[in-house]
């Protein structure tokens, strides 16, 4: 699980993030929302042991970070704006790639399975470089994944996906969250971030400032209460 308690970081004399608090259980889809600035990204690389925070309390997967970050992070899959592949390898030679550096023993099955989950097995030797945007977006995911995280950090994991793409995607979050894995995301998608998670925190201006859940996140309703969250901090001379 993720348990964050008066988390706050800055840069030089700026704080990114303030007096933060969220818990996403075992098994829960949590998407954070929020404009650009707001310290989405920011949160996500904290988690993932990438950066330190300033000040509060972090335990991810049970571990205390920074503490114990090097053990965390064999624990942890983390989708970052790039996709972070190696462009003139094939699919499956990027994935084997990554497998041995998390030591899998069973790497072959798992790169198959994988591959034909995403929709990749007909372009598994095709250099990764001549894929399109969304294709590399999909292979990401399979390099997430691949070593069966406890805790997924996607920072818009929809990017570049076709409606098709982004529901089977979907499929594959809610199948994992059900066999208990912990996943927070952050989406600029209202729509997508209510298809698929359990609950929106909304963050603006490095303080969360709104929960959203439960039929709320159906349709009109998230958005009108997503643009009020964020006016209410333009007006409280938060939000970037």
């Amino acid at each position: 699980m993720i348990e964050v308690r008066g988390l706050g970081k800055r840069f030089g004399g700026r704080w990114v993030l303030r007096n933060l608090d969220i818990e996403v259980r075992p098994g829960q889809i949590v998407a954070l929302l929020g404009p650009n600035g707001a310290g989405k990204t920011t949160l996500l690389r904290i988690l993932a042991s990438l950066a330190k925070p300033s000040l509060g309390h972090v335990r991810v997967a049970g571990l205390l970070l920074p503490t114990q970050a090097k053990v965390l992070r064999a624990q942890v899959g983390l989708l970052a704006h790039q996709p972070l592949l190696y462009g003139d390898l094939s699919a499956e030679q990027n994935l084997h790639f990554f497998a041995q550096l998390y030591g899998l023993d069973d790497a072959e099955q798992r790169v198959n399975d994988l591959l034909g989950q995403l929709g990749l097995a007909a372009r598994r030797r095709d250099p990764v470089r001549i894929f399109s945007r969304g294709m590399q977006q999909r292979l990401a995911i399979a390099r997430t994944i691949l070593h069966s995280p406890k805790i997924l950090l996607l920072d818009e994991p929809h990017t570049g996906l076709d409606p098709q793409s982004a529901e089977s995607i979907n499929a594959l979050l809610h199948m994992l969250a059900n066999e208990g894995c912990t996943i927070l995301l952050t989406s600029h998608d209202l729509e997508k971030a209510a298809e698929l998670a359990d609950r929106v925190e909304v963050l603006a201006g490095g303080r969360l400032t709104t929960t959203i859940s439960g039929g709320r996140l159906r349709g009109v309703q998230l958005a009108q209460l997503y643009a009020e969250a964020i006016q209410r901090a333009k007006e409280d001379g938060r939000a970037s």
